[in-house]
């Protein structure tokens, strides 16, 4: 991208503090500074003089010479890599407490996955509430709850026919057809949100899906596919919709994520999660419970999947804000491979020659995926308007980034006439 002429503001807003994880509902009139319990900096700041200094950032950050390789040394992209790598980890912890459950008899898929959301609710619903208060937040719930309802369902049915799937097919069978979320997230991606994919960004999820294919095909080799499943069809199906809901919840979450604080998004998700999971857990899991092993060690790993569970969950928007769902389910990828390290320890199982490949081939995908020159990466979303105007000012978006680019390039004063500074 070519240099451009540094923009002027021909009257230059007035900022204080930056709200790290702002409201996103719109707010004017002067500012209005209050500092919160979580260590963030909230800000009541006029929509105007918002508008005016993200645009006069995010015109200094785009009018950068950039290169092909400029993201890839942004600290952005390493840290789309390190939370994508901790939340592949996490996806690795609960499939291992899951097997530890499988091997004692405890299948109980939807009420172990119920205090995952209870969890969420006790950490970010006080959180949420300790923002807006009561009556804001009633506000909210009467506006926006069938909203958050629909995600929770996804979510929680996401989950539940994936598990349903690995019961009934083998391994190889059910991870091939998870290949289809990823699928499912660029057409929804493309035709809802106006996402609009390069040639490079297309082929750097290809080459992703190459290097699963090779650990798939290391799995076969060694015969670590699980055999023959119990009902192959009816897992094959099974592990279609898991992988489709999947594809649809993480879509929402990022329109969610971007523009509405974290919190508040999180809040809902457990709320509606615990409804929804203790209602089908009541239905299908009560039965399971006659022939389950309760003791010691299934508590544990009960505590330890809702804790890797939990973690995911709190760490996915912000994925979700810096990149997109697209790279978020890529990054997933590399959870076989981890698995197979943790496995190697737990299970006594051996690491085939072509999984060190599949690992570095995935990487390399998605630096791939970013050779695209932008230097916001997929941090600026299409639908959220110009200059992101509807978009929430929080960790990880380009909006934010966008009013810190501004403040030190002095495009924005504070209401004393000086360069504000964020606290």
């Amino acid at each position: 991208m070519a240099a451009t002429n540094n923009p002027t503001l021909t009257a230059e807003p007035v900022l204080s503090k930056v709200d790290s994880e702002g409201g996103g509902y719109g707010t004017t009139g002067a500012i209005n500074t209050t500092a919160v319990g979580t260590g963030e900096t909230r800000t009541s700041l006029s929509s105007d003089a918002e508008a005016a200094a993200v645009a006069a950032g995010l015109q200094q950050l785009e009018a950068r010479n950039t290169h092909w390789y400029s993201y890839l040394l942004t600290a952005d992209f390493w840290l789309v890599i390190a939370v994508g790598q901790i939340l592949a980890l996490c996806i690795t912890g609960t499939n291992t407490f899951t097997s530890f459950l499988s091997s004692v008899g405890t299948v109980i898929p939807a009420f172990q996955t119920l205090f995952n959301y209870a969890l969420l609710t006790l950490v970010w619903l006080p959180i949420t509430l300790y923002h807006y208060g009561w009556r804001k937040w009633l506000g909210i719930v009467w506006r926006d709850a069938w909203k958050y309802f629909i995600l929770s369902f996804l979510d929680v049915e996401g989950n539940y026919f994936t598990v349903l799937a690995y019961y009934y097919t083998n391994i190889l069978s059910a991870q091939l057809i998870n290949f289809w979320a990823i699928v499912c997230v660029v057409i929804l991606s493309f035709t809802l949100l106006r996402v609009r994919y390069r040639l490079v960004q297309i082929t750097g999820i290809l080459i992703c899906c190459g290097g699963m294919g090779l650990l798939l095909a290391s799995d076969h080799i060694t015969g670590s596919n699980g055999g023959t499943g119990r009902d192959m069809l009816k897992g094959d199906l099974f592990a279609l919709l898991g992988a489709t809901l999947y594809g649809i919840s993480n879509v929402f979450e990022e329109w969610f994520v971007s523009k509405r604080p974290v919190y508040e998004v999180l809040s809902f998700l457990g709320i509606f999660g615990v409804c929804i999971n203790g209602v089908q857990a009541a239905i299908f899991d009560r039965h399971s419970f006659e022939g389950a092993t309760w003791n010691g060690d299934v508590a544990g790993w009960l505590v330890g999947y809702t804790l890797c569970l939990s973690i995911f969950y709190s760490f996915a928007p912000l994925i979700l804000r810096m990149g997109s769902a697209a790279i978020f389910d890529v990054n997933l990828l590399t959870a076989n491979f981890w698995g197979v390290i943790i496995g190697t320890r737990v299970f006594g199982l051996t690491v085939h020659w072509m999984y060190p490949i599949a690992f570095v081939l995935i990487l390399c995908g998605l630096i791939v995926y970013f050779l695209s020159g932008s230097i916001l990466g997929d941090s600026k979303k299409p639908w959220l308007g110009e200059n992101q105007r509807h978009g929430v000012t929080g960790i990880g978006t380009a909006k934010l980034r966008a009013l810190h680019e501004a403040r030190k390039k002095g495009l924005v004063v504070g209401n004393a006439g000086g360069v504000a500074h964020q606290a």
